[in-house]
């Protein structure tokens, strides 16, 4: 599995769905609770940040992985972000690379793979909850979305999963279909979500 061109193919689809978003769309609710989509996109734009810091070696501080403000013009700043990670990404030693990342475990560091494998599932599912939110479909290719799902069937459940800032909700019953209905319920996203 190449997870580098897995993660830019879900990478760039997030960033051509959030250039579709217009000046009355930010305040729109998503598939995440309590998130509209301005801080949606301003999540994903402070996780792009944080990994491309792991991707760097630089993981381990705190600040990289704080919350940032996206501006008077989200779109515009969610493309650099996606930038910055792809190109961290892209760079040889990133894929030599142990990942710090603190938001999943402040005791051990990931393997490249498996980190970037982490914020590849991550934008199969945001690239959805934007598509959701703006009522667009989701245009990823089927081998990608494949990929993502076994990834997705690995997460964790259990208490982590239903506190109000869980990252990922508890699993709801697998939907039938292909596999990005199963994806979406296998982190608590119901497929039918408008």
């Amino acid at each position: 599995m190449d997870i580098i061109r897995l993660d830019r193919i879900a990478v760039l689809a997030s960033v051509r769905l959030v250039d579709r978003a217009g000046p009355g769309d930010w305040s729109r609710p998503t598939p995440c609770d309590r998130w509209t989509l301005r801080a949606l996109v301003e999540h994903m734009g402070g996780q792009h940040l944080g990994f491309a810091a792991a991707a760097r070696g630089e993981g381990g501080d705190a600040a990289v992985w704080e919350p940032r403000r996206a501006g008077d013009d989200p779109a515009a700043w969610y493309r650099g972000t996606a930038r910055t990670v792809l190109d961290a990404f892209d760079r040889p030693e990133a894929s030599q690379q142990r990942f710090t990342l603190p938001e999943i475990s402040t005791e051990a560091t990931f393997p490249a793979a498996t980190a970037m494998g982490f914020h590849f599932l991550d934008y199969v599912v945001h690239s959805w909850d934007v598509a959701a939110t703006l009522g667009l479909p989701l245009a990823l290719p089927d081998d990608v979305v494949e990929a993502a799902l076994p990834i997705a069937l690995r997460v964790p459940g259990g208490p982590a999963r239903e506190g109000p800032d869980a990252a990922f909700r508890p699993a709801l019953p697998v939907a039938e279909g292909g596999p990005l209905p199963r994806v979406l319920a296998a982190l608590g996203r119901s497929p039918d979500w408008r």
